[in-house]
């Protein structure tokens, strides 16, 4: 066994141990929901802020940018500035929601929505999306984990599934054991270990490549070699695509079921504030993951999954022991916010579906929600190997455009009670058949191009969608409303929002 194996492996068992580990964290009774799903909503600044980076930055940010980036170029960077735009988004949005929670006891947007509208097909409605519009995010963080597994040519293919298996296996075990609390612990080794090797990649493989200009330089003239003709500069046609890529994936960032969860463990919504503060750091280090892929070309890396470019950097430029740590950090990157991406969609599914067809409607135990993320881990295990995508950051981008779709009922409702829920509804309907239309037509793809008027515009289909969506809204509303069709009853007060 090679000692990057070794290194992984003792990785992977030592997070594991530590998530185990977890359950015994602040002595706290895990039989109770909230203590098992959200922390006990007690989670200070540093552990709030380490979580919400575990939470974000992912193996998505390790893997799936840099291969965007190798594949189509500047087009990849996008992710930079959607990161940067999400957090004044959250510093709004997610300190409002935060104290309604906090009073009313939610876990869930979900639970906001139905006392928000007094409307439970709405309720439902928003559950399920939450729910389905994780499970291509659980699997980006797969993609990486498959390339990592990969690249032991020992494994084999079906060697390679095992083991991503197993590691999904452990995950699911722990998750159930120790709830939110094991990524949370976990997340302190998962932030060293990917500032380590990001920090140490942009040391050494720029100066072995021969500096950033060579980089840039010999890219330019690889890129513009290949169909379509890709360039480390945007292009005119480009720039809506790449702006609404950008805005879209801001919008959605934040109302993830992942992203409620963690933000909801925060003991006061000064620790949000703070965090949507301190959280831009971490676009500096998603910057420089990007220029990874510049370096790939540069690097002569040839391959027919662009997921394993970056591994195979590392291979390249870093000792075995070393590369032992990169794969490390993409793994352990992986497990972290998959574990809370399981978590908060086992919340939807639980609070707000299961509990709404129980016939007694009491609240949830917190075994069916344990349950349920075990199936969840299992449902995104399947999802990466039916639904297949050009690249692999096309399986985040496909989540947004669904999350994409509660915008109006959730975000909107958060300020006002102007929307009617049966608009509210239909728009959604509109833009989630509307959005999976054009992902079909286009491929899987992320982006679709619409003609008209003898021209083209090819933008994010999450954004095509949100338009659709708040325009059906808006209409149906003041067609709903002439005719005074009963709205709904709102149990929120406006000290809920104070």
């Amino acid at each position: 066994m090679s000692s990057a194996a070794v290194v992984l492996a003792v990785a992977v068992l030592s997070v594991t141990a530590l998530g185990f580990f977890a359950a015994r964290w602040g002595g706290a009774n895990l039989s109770d929901l909230e203590q098992w799903a959200l922390g006990g909503r007690s989670f200070g600044t540093i552990v709030s802020w380490f979580l919400l980076g575990g939470d974000l930055y992912t193996a998505y940010t390790f893997i799936a940018v840099p291969a965007l980036v190798y594949g189509v170029g500047a087009l990849g960077f996008f992710a930079v500035p959607y990161a940067t735009v999400a957090y004044p988004i959250a510093l709004v949005v997610l300190a409002r929601f935060w104290g309604i929670a906090r009073r009313r006891g939610y876990v869930t947007t979900a639970d906001f929505v139905r006392d928000r509208y007094g409307d439970r097909t709405l309720e439902i409605a928003i559950a399920l999306t939450g729910v389905v519009a994780a499970m291509p995010y659980v699997a980006l963080q797969l993609v990486g984990m498959r390339a990592v597994f990969g690249r032991f040519s020992g494994l084999g293919a079906t060697g390679s599934f095992l083991a991503l298996t197993a590691a999904f296996v452990l995950l699911a075990a722990y998750t159930y054991t120790s709830g939110l609390r094991a990524p949370a612990m976990i997340a302190f080794v998962k932030d060293t270990l990917i500032y380590v090797t990001v920090i140490a990649a942009i040391a050494v493989i720029p100066i072995r490549l021969g500096g950033w200009p060579h980089i840039f330089a010999l890219s330019q003239a690889v890129l513009a070699r290949r169909p379509h003709a890709p360039s480390i500069y945007l292009k005119p046609a480009q720039y809506f695509t790449y702006a609404t890529m950008a805005f879209g994936s801001a919008l959605s960032l934040f109302i993830y079921p992942h992203s409620i969860t963690s933000v909801l463990a925060a003991r006061s919504r000064e620790v949000i504030r703070r965090n949507a503060a301190l959280l831009p750091i971490y676009s500096l280090l998603l910057g420089l993951l990007a220029l990874l892929g510049y370096c790939a070309v540069a690097a002569g890396i040839v391959t027919k999954d662009a997921s394993t470019v970056v591994p195979a950097l590392f291979a390249r430029y870093f000792p075995d022991w070393f590369d032992g740590v990169a794969d490390a950090a993409i793994v352990i990157g992986a497990l972290v916010p998959a574990a809370i991406m399981c978590i908060g969609a086992a919340n939807l599914f639980a609070s707000n579906v299961f509990r709404e067809f129980s016939p007694r409607r009491t609240p949830v135990e917190t075994h069916v929600a344990k349950i349920l993320t075990l199936v969840m881990c299992a449902f995104a295990l399947l999802f990466i190997f039916f639904v297949p995508v050009p690249f692999a950051i096309d399986f985040q981008l496909l989540g947004g455009a669904l999350m994409l779709q509660i915008f109006p009922a959730f975000v909107l409702g958060l300020w006002t009670r102007w929307f009617h829920p049966k608009a509210l509804l239909a728009g959604w309907a509109c833009g989630l058949v509307a959005s999976c239309a054009m992902a079909y037509a286009g491929g899987f793809t992320s982006n679709y191009t619409l003609h008209a008027f003898g021209g083209s515009l090819t933008g994010f289909i999450a954004f095509y969608g949100l338009l659709l969506n708040l325009l059906v809204s808006a209409i149906l509303t003041v067609l709903l409303r002439a005719v005074r069709l009963d709205a709904g009853m709102d149990r929120t007060s406006a000290g809920d929002f104070a």
